[in-house]
């Protein structure tokens, strides 16, 4: 069978549909990628061997309603080329990962009788899955959403490097702390995780992921303050530094969470305040829920973040969420898999 495979934009998308894809062609089928043509998607699919195409297109949320109309406008523009796109390559069904671009597929892929499958990652689901998981097949939910019909909880699909679940002895004595925004980098964490360092009495290491264009300007924050820090725009193996790391301070995105309690590490998140209906907020209580870490809202002052990290610290709370596992996300791809399976089977009965 061909999969049409849709996500773009972020990783939190394109990510678990690299994993999702990479099995189906392990189990003998065929993949066609549709996104945007980001240099994320790139990124993730550079190791698989399969044709992409690209549309343009923004997100409905959000605009003014010049932008709206447009979008509206950009939609059935789409609907079109996705036509051509199953009757060229042939496809049997599609997977989609949230984001609107997932829009014109689905509507597309309706139109042409075609099986939909849809993934969501948050703890909420998104506008775009919301529409298409009324006439979808299946729903897969990373995390449990109430009321979500036709749905089973599959976990998020996470890379192969995050599925490693021996335990690491530490050689030292130092606190090791590993700090992300993700790969575009967040300013809040960027500008203010530096400075709650200063003075600190305890014995800690800190490596920092700060986002292109941004490791000058984190850098300095820390001298400023006297924190010493390795500060790095990118790193190729973001798992080393969390298996690294006590514990990890982060942004509250659906795969980082999944992807770091998968590995053991507990996280001291820090939610997008302007995430789309608010869902790093309901990502974070998530976690909390299965006690694998706490959530901070950034409104709050500096003095109560640093209070904050320091009673984790000082406390050694890292080492409670370490002691709890959350397993739930290494079989999702299979998982998301064997349904898809079952459902052609039973159809074809």
């Amino acid at each position: 069978m061909k999969f049409l495979i849709v996500a773009a934009k972020t990783g939190g998308h394109v990510f678990p549909a690299s994993s999702v894809a990479k099995e189906l062609i392990k189990n003998n089928h065929e993949v066609v990628f549709l996104g945007i043509g980001s240099e994320i998607e790139k990124t993730a699919y550079k190791d698989i061997n399969s044709r992409s195409y690209n549309l343009s297109i923004d997100g409905f949320r959000g605009g003014n309603l010049i932008t709206k109309f447009k979008t509206l406008f950009l939609v059935c523009i789409n609907i079109f080329k996705v036509n051509r796109i199953i009757n060229i390559e042939k496809i049997d069904a599609m997977i989609g990962f949230g984001g609107f671009i997932t829009v014109p597929a689905a509507i597309s892929s309706w139109l042409k009788r075609k099986p939909i499958f849809i993934h969501e990652q948050n703890a909420i689901l998104g506008s775009a899955n919301k529409f298409i998981s009324n006439f979808s097949k299946i729903n897969f939910l990373g995390f449990p959403i109430k009321g979500v019909n036709k749905s089973i909880l599959s976990g998020n699909p996470i890379r192969d490097s995050f599925a490693i679940h021996e335990s690491r002895n530490k050689n030292n004595d130092f606190i090791n702390i590993y700090i992300t925004g993700g790969s575009q980098g967040a300013e809040y964490i960027n500008n203010e995780i530096p400075k709650i360092f200063r003075n600190f009495s305890e014995e800690i290491k800190i490596k920092h992921q700060c986002g292109i264009n941004n490791f000058k300007k984190v850098k300095d924050i820390y001298l400023l303050n006297g924190v010493e820090a390795e500060v790095s725009e990118f790193y190729e193996n973001p798992a080393e530094q969390i298996f690294w790391s006590d514990f990890v301070i982060s942004r509250g995105g659906a795969l980082s969470l999944s992807e770091i309690t998968s590995l053991r590490r507990g996280v001291f998140v820090i939610p997008l305040p302007t995430s789309i209906d608010n869902h790093q907020v309901e990502n974070a209580k998530i976690i909390e829920d299965i006690k694998m870490g706490v959530m901070h809202q950034q409104h709050k002052s500096l003095k109560e973040l640093r209070e904050n990290v320091y009673e984790i610290i000082r406390n050694k709370t890292f080492l409670d969420w370490k002691k709890n596992s959350n397993l739930s996300h290494i079989k999702s791809k299979e998982i998301i898999i064997s349904n898809i399976h079952k459902f052609f089977n039973n159809e074809s009965i």
